[in-house]
């Protein structure tokens, strides 16, 4: 009787394993996913935060080959994220003002001074995926800080 039983439980594990490794590894990808959206969140709110810290700051002597204050913060935001691996030329880097979003923002303006700026950084999903996107189902990834066009100098 015993024989029996045990004969007839022969193979159960492989059946149960073969319904439930296709969910398992479902979620194993999706969280891999996921995670990969939530890293390079992370990366666009931080090169956005550093850009516009660098744009608050007196800029004096940072300004090389008559490249404009909104060109160096575009720049540095782009040369970042291309150091964690995300194109240089898939990157989207806008200075805006923060009274009108719609309107671009000089931060070289002496009018603008003390005012708030947006700094506004995307890239689409399929650009840092690790897997590849359908076209229906790419998003774009974007992060935007606001700052005030303040020059913060060393008084002595």
């Amino acid at each position: 009787m015993r024989k029996i039983r045990q004969h007839s439980r022969r193979g159960v594990v492989a059946v149960e394993f073969a319904i439930v490794a296709p969910i398992l590894c479902a979620i194993v990808f999706g969280m891999v996913k996921l995670g990969r959206a939530f890293e390079m969140q992370n990366l666009l709110d931080t090169a956005a935060r550093e850009g516009a810290r660098f744009a608050s700051m007196d800029r004096n002597g940072m300004l090389t080959g008559g490249l404009t204050t909104n060109q160096k913060l575009s720049q540095d935001v782009k040369n970042f994220l291309a150091s964690n691996g995300i194109p240089k030329n898939k990157i989207t880097v806008l200075v805006k003002s923060h009274t009108n979003p719609n309107a671009d923002f000089n931060l070289d303006d002496p009018t603008n001074d003390l005012k708030l700026f947006q700094v506004r950084v995307s890239v689409n999903f399929s650009d840092v995926s690790l897997q590849s996107v359908a076209a229906g189902e790419d998003y774009p990834l974007s992060s935007k800080v606001v700052f005030r066009n303040g020059r913060a100098t060393i008084s002595q």
